[in-house]
């Protein structure tokens, strides 16, 4: 089992086949509206279109697991997120990233990079850095700032 072997539905319900994303450095990251770490939006924009070019896919994951901060459904999320802080990088149909609904694709995130607080994602914008060669997975916690992360995005772009 690789990250390849996952499809999602992005935020219009259509397929996203992870297996288009071979050779691409990813930047997982389960999001939300309305959150203190919302402006970190702003930053991972700033990363995708600095590195996209280069390899970098930043992908968004709206959740609402955490204190219900992301109520909208997913066009709202979508005109927010294109409104507010400009992104152009993927979002994908809201998820759940912890419980017995989680998606596959976050449980197996989450068993390749346990954190502080054992496999749970600890609450919205949290981190996962996928390697080009899907194998190399790192996890950051959501205080970490987007720019904080650039030096890893980097060493994976290699």
């Amino acid at each position: 089992m690789s990250i390849y072997d996952f499809t999602v539905e992005d935020n219009t319900g259509k397929p996203v086949d992870f297996s288009q994303f071979k050779g691409k450095v990813l930047l997982i990251v389960n999001t939300a509206s309305k959150c203190g770490f919302t402006p970190q939006y702003k930053g991972l924009e700033e990363l995708y279109e600095k590195y996209k070019d280069s390899g970098l896919v930043v992908i968004g994951f709206p959740c609402d697991q955490f204190a219900n901060q992301e109520p909208g459904n997913d066009e709202e999320i979508a005109s927010f997120c294109s409104l507010t802080y400009g992104i152009s990088f993927p979002l994908m149909k809201k998820v759940k990233v912890n419980g017995p609904d989680t998606i596959p694709l976050f449980d197996y995130l989450k068993e390749q990079t346990k954190g502080l607080f054992g496999k749970k994602v600890k609450w919205n914008f949290t981190k996962f850095l996928v390697a080009r060669n899907g194998d190399s997975i790192k996890r950051f916690s959501p205080i970490t700032k987007p720019s904080a992360i650039e030096k890893y995005i980097l060493e994976y772009l290699r």
